[in-house]
């Protein structure tokens, strides 16, 4: 029987590759997203390599999560946290209290309200592996990153938290955290203007959603005895939050 993955945010980046890569693997998928057009044509492209089912809701709507996962009559082997947003980048005292609550509720309550609904059904089956997809905002904070490196730091001690309290339940849990990918995450954070969002990713080489793909990929298929717990992964270009070389 075909390992089946649970994806949040399947509709781009990180998670668009991760099914693609996945699917191409065999692996069943259950891809979650707020675009429909989208998850209709994703079905269509996978469909041929495995099996897909597409459910749409907000992450960050407690009572459509609650209705969605909880009417799923599959168990995902592995559950992969991969939706999460940032939106604007400035001084704690100019920030806007909207993109906070944005931020806080995707980033933070999405990721609870998606494992709060799936873990149980976890615990029943006697198993399975819960993928955070977190950021290097987890592990060091940036001038004007304040509220989203906070959200990315709950991300991370919840990370561990998880791993410590299901760890009785034969649950691995896995925390990803990635420096600069190349995605939309930039046109999103600069609402829009898209000569800041190609002013991010200029002058070094970035990730690709593709490079973390092989990451999830590698780290799933390792054997049960093993956990790929907390990961960091940089682009060779990048040393830390402000530190690139870069070729301007």
């Amino acid at each position: 029987m075909a390992t089946t993955v649970l994806i949040t945010g399947a509709t781009s980046g990180i998670g668009l590759e991760t099914a693609r890569l996945l699917s191409k693997n065999g692996f069943d998928l259950i891809l979650c997203g707020r675009r429909e057009e989208r998850l209709i044509n994703l079905k269509e492209e996978l469909s041929k390599f495995s099996n897909i089912k597409t459910l749409k809701f907000d992450v960050s709507n407690q009572k459509e999560v609650k209705r969605v996962l909880g009417g799923l009559d599959i168990v995902p082997d592995v559950l992969l946290n991969n939706a999460g947003n940032a939106h604007g980048l400035s001084a704690i005292q100019d920030g806007d209290i909207a993109d906070w609550d944005a931020m806080i509720d995707i980033n933070v309550k999405g990721l609870l309200y998606v494992s709060k609904a799936i873990i149980p059904s976890m615990i029943e089956k006697g198993g399975g592996h819960i993928i955070n997809i977190g950021s290097i905002a987890g592990k060091e904070v940036y001038p004007n990153g304040n509220v989203y490196c906070a959200s990315k730091y709950a991300v991370d001690a919840i990370s561990q938290g998880m791993r410590i309290d299901l760890n009785k339940n034969g649950i691995r849990v896995s925390s990803i955290n990635p420096g600069m990918v190349e995605t939309e995450f930039a046109k999103v954070r600069f609402k829009g203007d898209e000569e800041l969002a190609e002013n991010a990713y200029k002058g070094y080489q970035p990730l690709k959603p593709q490079d973390i793909a092989d990451i999830i990929h590698f780290i799933i298929t390792r054997p049960k005895h093993v956990n790929i717990a907390d990961l960091l992964v940089l682009s060779t270009d990048q040393a830390s939050t402000t530190v690139f070389n870069k070729n301007l």
